[in-house]
């Protein structure tokens, strides 16, 4: 210890009558404290009854570092003999009326050091004071403190403001975790009457909070964890009518809803005006209860869901009564249940929020895991992320997605075995809508979104999010069935855009004035292109018998065309073009009609050319074997179609005869839209409980293959029809 600081030295300056003396040394202190040999030293040289008449006795700057030096020492949870009854009053005095801000810092902090001392169970035992219950008699001295305490936070010191809201968690996690059952609700919502939601949400939006080094950072995510907690808190206290609170706030749901007095009908029928008034026989339900023992109704949100709707009917009387007065004109299964609604509107928020899994943030080392997920946040540039301001917002968010609810509700025109349905569509919408909000987004913007949100947008959302939903557990085999609807989807239009051909189309014979229409038609075998040339369009479609020229399909070699590259509709003739009754996209593409009425200048920039090798001649069968003269390819047959969907029908239809893909947007989108709704439509029916895990075992190459009985006949007789559809 030789080359520690003289503390016999400073000692003896603490206790000097010399102002700067004392000055001095406690400014020394406040440096040498942070050691704890140097602490253990001090205070094994009597410098903690020093230190504390400083505290006690000085002014200023002074006081200021004294208070400071103190600090110091609490921090490494020593020099608690000299922290009194008198100490305490003494801080809490500074708090409430010192002007001067180094003072009230380090008065702050030394309050937040007792309030959160970690005391042994020894202590505990032995009526050692701690938490709230140390400061509580300085409290009563002082009733203006919380006051003060909650517009400290407006301070324009930013250290201030963290060690102000420092205090106020370190009083509040006190009261939740020590406070009696009845004292911590009274005592949070003291500190909500003064204000302390709307000074943490400035602070949270300011752009201080976005200072990772500043300890104001950790002291509002330390009051946002807090605040999950007090959620999680209320929403595990039972509803119980039998105590007071509880049965108090029923009344107050009751009452705000402006019933009328009900008098039953006597034995004739008659409604008597005199007598007492009795309960309505649907008192309870008329509010949007299931039963007329609402109690149990709040067994999934607990307290929070009764304070929930309490707030709503009180905040929103006029409201409350208006939608209960237009739901009571309904038949009851129309009606929209606005208790069940807000119900479910504090599960979707407390799930959107992720309440439950916030339940580790407020451990033991709570301060610690804030800073290293700050440094982590910071790090990776997403800090504001943290960030929930939102949350701080819960009543008025409760409130915008309950008359979303019920909007919705009206709009879809639900029943109430609807109700599920609309609870979900409520669910995306908070969550695309709170879900997209950043740091500094303001509570009435989200409002007035939730307030303008359709239907029929609310819909889209669902639909798109479909993907999203399923994807954790059913992400491999949607990617199977994907594939296989892929192929499915692609069949299908191979056989469509076969039968086109199958049924022939009318093409102009060239791009000449007058050259003629032609006539094409595929086989019924599908390995030859019937055709023939005609000076004009033909009303009636020709037969195969009729068309004497053909080609051979297993000569083809290739199929060109410009329509792939331009997807332009070729200029159309004034009859529309060939093919268009026969075509049987209609109902997927545009439909195109036939008119007989002849053109005299048939033009068109489309073209689809087949290649291949011309048919063999009798020179070329006599040719030598030896010679190995392969032939060459050659124009065998061109098309010009009058319209996009016919060079769609025809371009691709080739192709896949020709076991080729599809090359053509219209074909290429009809494929994806049949594939995207049959994905959307075997998702709408998939549950996971849909899986019979039981029934599953392993394939021979590890995969997982489902064997299901095979049902039998047993106990069945021969008294069974089959349904056939109408033809």
């Amino acid at each position: 210890m030789d080359d520690l600081p003289d503390v016999e030295m400073l000692v003896s300056s603490l206790m000097s009558e010399s102002e700067s003396s004392r000055k001095y040394a406690v400014f020394k202190l406040q440096g040498l404290l942070s050691d704890p040999s140097f602490a253990d030293a001090f205070i094994q040289g009597d410098g903690l009854l020093a230190l504390r008449d400083a505290v006690m006795q000085t002014s200023g700057n002074t006081q200021a570092y004294a208070l400071g030096s103190l600090d110091k020492l609490l921090e490494l949870d020593m020099g608690w003999d000299g922290v009194d009854v008198l100490v305490v009053e003494k801080a809490v005095a500074l708090a409430v009326s010192q002007p001067l801000v180094n003072i009230v810092r380090n008065a702050l902090t030394l309050l937040v050091l007792v309030v959160s001392r970690p005391l042994t169970g020894s202590q505990k035992e032995n009526g050692g004071a701690f938490g709230f219950r140390a400061i509580k008699p300085a409290l009563d001295n002082h009733p203006t403190f919380l006051e003060s305490l909650v517009h400290r936070l407006s301070a324009s010191d930013h250290t201030l403001c963290a060690n102000a809201l420092q205090l106020v968690n370190a009083l509040m996690r006190d009261a939740v975790m020590h406070g009696g059952e009845h004292e911590w609700p009274r005592f949070i919502k003291r500190l909500q009457d003064l204000g302390v939601i709307g000074g943490v949400g400035m602070l949270m939006r300011g752009d201080a909070a976005n200072d990772a080094r500043s300890p104001l950072a950790a002291a509002i995510l330390e009051f946002q964890g807090l605040t999950k907690l007090l959620l999680r808190k209320w929403k595990e206290v039972r509803v119980n009518v039998e105590l007071y609170e509880h049965k108090k706030a029923l009344k107050t749901i009751h009452l705000l809803s402006n019933p009328e007095p009900y008098r039953p009908a006597d034995s004739n029928g008659e409604t008597g005006r005199k007598g007492r008034a009795k309960h309505h026989p649907e008192k309870w339900r008329r509010l949007g209860f299931e039963t007329e023992s609402p109690a149990w109704e709040f067994d999934e949100t607990g307290y929070l869901g009764m304070m929930d709707l309490v707030d709503f009917a009180r905040r929103n009387e006029d409201t409350y009564q208006k939608i209960l007065m237009e739901q009571s004109v309904h038949p009851a299964p129309h009606r929209c249940p606005l208790a069940r609604a807000s119900l479910s509107v504090t599960l979707i928020l407390y799930e959107h929020f992720e309440i439950d899994e916030s339940a580790n943030e407020e451990g033991s080392g709570h301060r610690n895991s804030l800073q290293e997920r700050i440094r982590e946040a910071r790090a990776n540039g997403n800090l504001d992320r943290l960030y929930r301001p939102l949350l701080l917002q819960w009543g008025r968010l409760h409130t915008a997605a309950i008359n979303a609810f019920v909007r919705i509700w009206k709009a879809s025109g639900a029943v109430l075995d609807d109700f599920y349905k609309i609870e979900e569509v409520v669910r995306i919408i908070v969550e695309r809508v709170v879900g997209t909000t950043t740091r500094k987004t303001e509570v009435g913007k989200v409002e007035d979104e939730l307030r303008s949100v359709s239907l029929e947008e609310a819909r889209k959302w669902q639909m798109e999010g479909l993907d999203e939903v399923y994807e954790d557990a059913w992400g491999p085999h949607l990617v199977q069935i994907r594939e296989q609807l892929h192929h499915e989807s692609l069949q299908f239009m191979k056989e469509q855009r076969i039968r086109c051909l199958l049924q022939g189309s009318w093409f102009p014979a060239g791009v000449a004035v007058d050259a003629g229409w032609r006539y094409v038609r595929l086989s019924h075998n599908r390995r030859h292109l019937h055709y023939r040339s005609y000076p004009a369009k033909g009303d009636d479609e020709p037969g195969l018998s009729d068309l004497p020229e053909k080609l051979d399909l297993h000569s083809v070699t290739s199929v060109d065309s410009n329509v792939s590259a331009s997807e332009q509709p070729a200029t159309s003739l004034s009859n529309g073009g060939g093919g268009g009754d026969n075509s049987s996209t209609e109902t997927l593409t545009e439909k195109h009609h036939d008119s007989l009425k002849p053109t005299p200048t048939p033009t068109t920039n489309t073209k689809i050319t087949i290649i291949g090798h011309p048919p063999a001649t009798k020179s070329y069968k006599l040719t030598p074997v030896h010679t190995h003269t392969e032939p060459v390819e050659s124009v065998l047959l061109e098309l010009y179609p009058q319209s996009s969907s016919l060079a769609s029908e025809w371009l691709d239809g080739l192709l896949m005869l020709l076991s080729q893909q599809p090359i053509t947007k219209e074909t290429i989108r009809c494929v994806d839209v049949m594939e995207d709704w049959g994905v959307r439509l075997r998702m709408l029916n998939l549950r996971w409980e849909d899986v019979d895990w039981e029934a599953l075992e392993m394939g021979a190459k590890g995969e997982r293959v489902v064997v299901r009985e095979v049902p039998g006949r047993e106990g069945l007789g021969e008294d069974y029809w089959y349904d056939l559809p109408e033809t």
